[in-house]
């Protein structure tokens, strides 16, 4: 029985904010702003509506209890990030996990660094 997948997929813009708050925490619009600002140009009236908007969907919870409204993220990074993952590996290499990482192993780099972590978690499945 698969887990239940949430029902909002956030958009690319969306996803930017997302990592933000997973990084930072719950905060204020314009402390996302801010951070976002450092990754590209982007309106303050921008980050404030797709934050807005993210409540509205459910991806996010606003406090309102303090002058400032601080957000916070509503799923865990490691639930967002499994869900999407999965409708990619469904969509992209028809639920085949090990297509994706030959894949990724084939078109990158990938440092003996990697490559021993990779082994180590490999043995963890096995056992």
């Amino acid at each position: 029985m698969k887990n239940k997948l949430p029902a909002i997929e956030p958009t690319k813009s969306e996803l930017e904010i997302l990592q933000v708050l997973w990084h930072t925490g719950p905060a204020t619009v314009r402390a996302v702003h801010t951070e976002l600002e450092k990754q590209r140009d982007i309106n303050y009236t921008t980050t404030l509506k797709l934050m807005q908007i993210m409540t509205e969907k459910g991806l996010l919870k606003r406090d309102e209890t303090e002058m400032k409204h601080v957000y916070a993220v509503v799923e865990e990074e490691h639930k967002t990030k499994s869900h999407l993952l999965q409708k990619f590996v469904d969509s992209m290499y028809k639920g085949s996990a090990s297509q994706l990482v030959m894949q990724l192993l084939g078109n990158k780099k990938t440092s003996s660094q990697e490559i021993q972590e990779i082994r180590e978690l490999l043995k963890k499945l096995d056992k």
